[in-house]
């Protein structure tokens, strides 16, 4: 492992005021943006769509790196050229998803585990040959009556810290993603709470695989109330509790930490970044790795048709470089309503 190329690719990926694109929704997930856009889902029409994102002009200015999916990292845009090679002309580094989704966890009812460990020695091999210099893992909490369980908490992130130790032994930096979802009825207070329990288990786990915590970025939820919480919360609340929760539970060793959207609005997305940026010095760069927050706007724009293409890229880079200031703590709300 060369941890000193591990860090620097590192820290590029949570390069200020740049974050990362997650453009590595599965087909069945990317056909259902699709279908609310009535584009078809085809191998092209998922090509051209991504070379458009990758090729607009603020890519090189707001985006640090793209998370893609298995067909995407092996496919060329319409010209011939590498996809990978595209991102990497707009200075971003292509990075690739390598788990296999979840299945049920084995005696925990509505709980899931993250499988792909067989056989991920063998296609990070591949995956770094064809360019890609990290990769991402999600694991998924979910908060509702009598769980998450222990056995989830901790299965799901030893699968996690098992994932990132066969990343760094072959040179590709992990983005360690353990998601508490915000599906439920739950208020604050308690995703901060599974927040850091999940947290905590996780870089316990990470500590007991050996992985190097500086050749590493984490991807974690905000501590948000659930979508049918009554109790709505704050900007300013989500922003202090999730600082609190990760001030808690994340080593400094870390070089950063990417965000997931979680399913938030995209102004709320950004809104609650720019607010944890401005919460004052924090031990680690904290920037985005968005995909429905960065994409819902120019996917709308585009609808699967090339005249709209540079309306689209418009929508894209306005979200990009939204997400950008906040990732620098300069984001206002005013400027989102300059650009309506």
């Amino acid at each position: 492992m060369n941890l000193t190329e591990l860090n620097k690719i590192a820290e590029a990926m949570v390069a200020p005021g740049r974050g990362i694109l997650a453009a590595d929704e599965s087909s069945g997930t990317i056909k259902k943006r699709f279908d609310a856009i009535g584009v078809e889902s085809t191998p092209v029409t998922r090509r051209d769509y991504r070379e458009m994102l990758f090729r607009s002009a603020e890519m090189a200015k707001y985006i640090s790196g793209v998370i893609l999916y298995d067909e995407t990292i092996r496919q060329t845009a319409n010209d011939g050229t590498p996809l990978v090679k595209l991102i990497e002309k707009a200075g971003a580094i292509p990075g690739i998803k390598v788990d296999k989704g979840t299945k049920p966890l084995p005696f925990c009812p509505n709980e899931v585990i993250t499988e792909g460990l067989d056989g991920l020695r063998e296609r990070l091999k591949e995956y770094r040959g064809l360019g890609a210099r990290f990769a991402k893992w999600r694991a998924v909490i979910d908060i509702g009556p009598g769980i998450p369980t222990y056995a989830c908490v901790l299965a799901n992130a030893h699968a996690l810290a098992r994932y990132a130790a066969l990343c760094q032994g072959e040179d590709i930096v992990p983005i360690v993603e353990p998601e508490v979802l915000m599906d439920g009825g739950h208020d604050i207070d308690r995703c901060a709470e599974v927040t850091e329990w999940v947290l905590k288990t996780v870089f316990q786990q990470l500590y007991v695989q050996r992985v190097a915590l500086e050749g590493m970025v984490l991807k974690p939820n905000m501590a948000v109330p659930g979508k049918k919480s009554q109790k709505r919360a704050a900007v300013a609340e989500v922003a202090e509790q999730t600082v609190r929760v990760l001030k808690a539970t994340v080593p400094a060793a870390v070089p950063g930490i990417a965000f997931l959207s979680g399913g938030q609005s995209d102004e709320d997305a950004t809104a609650h970044l720019d607010a944890i940026n401005k919460s004052g010095p924090l031990p680690w760069r904290v920037t985005f790795s968005y995909g429905r927050a960065l994409q819902a706007a120019p996917q709308k724009a585009w609808s699967g048709k090339s005249e709209n293409v540079a309306a689209a890229q418009r929508a894209f880079g306005h979200r990009a470089m939204m997400n950008g200031l906040a990732a620098l703590g300069q984001w206002q709300a005013d400027l989102e309503r300059k650009a309506a």
